[in-house]
């Protein structure tokens, strides 16, 4: 048994200095330590020593490579070019790429490929368009009906319809009522009798209070003789909505005999987007396209926006006045709304492409130039015209990447999350300082 050990263990000493040998190596006939000659090696024995391995490797370019990294971004590295498992090549990583700095550095090449392109950050006025849907309404402050205050009789009713156009002033009926006969009996009984001041004022009030035409009061004053029956006149310009007047009917207090609508002015109310509506201001203009006028437009501004959402739709309501001279406008029309909103003075601006937006934050990368780009948080204002507000992060001497900044983006995403793995890798590596003592211990 014991020789048998001597053998193995002589046997071993000789491959650990056949080893040491063959690692430590000779360009000339030399002799180790314990004075044996070295072995010669053939060419097709192996690869010849290297000793320009320590010498730093250069690119076509001149740039210095400091080591060659994972194709698919994993931790591992390599300081001689190489293949991954898949046949793919590692990438070089050049010197001043791996710099602290906060800066994303591309090479022309890459930054060619890629279709980088960069726009100057400008002055310029915001504005865009909110468009909605809407339909054309009646202006209920230019709706009036006409009614009776007392109890009577229509005797004749104009020659008017439903749908006319009837002017202030303009006859519609002959009325004939036993109350306002006798106030119109008791006020002429005064005019007679010569009276003045508050008891011919009273006499006069009580008819004005039945609301009786101006010109049937005038007419008994002059013509001192009470008629049959009063021609009752259109209280405004308008068309003829309702009728329901008819010849010898009985009409009591309060029942609309017509109904007046004055079309020249004409509300247009429209659903605007949750979205959209801090855009929307009072005073704002809004241009109207009917739908069955093609070609024509009018013009109106916002006078209301009503203060509550419709639920379902998630859209706010809101009330345009627009005039209406030549009546065009008819109600429940359908119509599209485009409402400008903004402001005519400059705001720093960058082109909405040039964004990077995650959701929680926004960013926009700065070409500093010679291919190093910087990743600037931002914040937005309004946008609009394919342009976007900046509040804060960028100043005029700034110029923003436009076009592939989300590929530099990534570029610069993946870089950190090399080096993370890189550093990760490295902490793993070292010995545990503790390691060698608590050996010790439990041996």
């Amino acid at each position: 048994m014991p020789a048998k050990f001597s053998a193995t263990a002589a046997l071993a000493v000789s491959i650990s200095f056949v080893a040491f040998a063959v690692l430590a190596g000779s360009d000339a006939p030399n002799k180790d330590h314990q004075g044996q000659d070295y072995l010669p090696a053939r060419e097709d024995e192996g690869p010849p020593l290297d000793h320009s391995a320590s010498k730093p490797q250069l690119a076509q370019d001149g740039r210095k490579i400091l080591y060659y990294r994972n194709p698919m971004g994993l931790p591992d590295t390599s300081p001689a070019p190489k293949k991954d498992a898949m046949g793919m090549d590692y990438v070089p990583v050049y010197e001043g790429d791996d710099t602290d700095d906060g800066l994303v550095k591309l090479s022309p090449g890459k930054i060619q490929r890629t279709g980088a392109k960069s726009e100057r950050v400008a002055m310029r006025p915001i504005k865009s368009l909110v468009r909605a849907p809407g339909t054309v309404q009646e202006d209920e402050r230019r709706v009036s009906v006409v009614a009776l205050r007392f109890e009577g009789f229509v005797e004749s009713v104009a020659g008017v319809t439903t749908g006319d156009h009837v002017h202030k002033g303009q006859p519609l009926m002959n009325v004939y009522s036993p109350a306002l006969s006798s106030a119109a009996a008791e006020y002429l009984s005064a005019l007679n009798a010569g009276a003045t001041g508050r008891e011919l004022k009273g006499a006069r009030r009580r008819l004005e209070n039945l609301a009786t035409p101006e010109p049937a009061i005038r007419d008994l004053e002059h013509a001192r003789e009470i008629a049959t029956s009063i021609q009752w006149p259109a209280p405004q310009d308008g068309e003829i909505l309702q009728r329901n007047a008819i010849n010898g009917m009985r009409a009591g207090p309060g029942d609309v005999l017509f109904r007046i609508a004055d079309h020249r002015v004409v509300w247009v109310v429209i659903d605007v987007a949750e979205r959209d509506l801090a855009q929307v201001k009072l005073g704002t203009l809004v241009t109207i396209r009917p739908r069955a006028l093609p070609g024509q437009s009018f013009t109106g501004t916002v006078s209301l926006i009503y203060p509550h959402l419709n639920a379902q739709t998630r859209t706010a309501r809101i009330r345009i006045e627009v005039p209406n001279p030549d009546e065009l406008l008819r109600p429940e029309m359908y119509v599209d709304a485009e409402i400008e909103t903004g402001s005519q003075d400059p705001v720093l601006v960058v082109p909405e492409s040039a964004v990077l937006d995650s959701g929680t934050r926004q960013a926009v990368l700065i070409d500093k130039g010679e291919g190093r780009f910087e990743p600037r948080e931002v914040q937005l204002g309004r946008r609009g015209g394919g342009y976007v507000e900046v509040t804060r992060g960028v100043s005029e001497t700034d110029a923003v990447v436009t076009s592939a900044n989300f590929l530099i983006d990534a570029e610069s995403n993946l870089r950190a999350a090399l080096k993370s793995f890189g550093e990760a890798g490295a902490a793993g590596s070292q010995p545990n300082a503790a390691t060698p003592s608590s050996m010790g211990e439990h041996e």
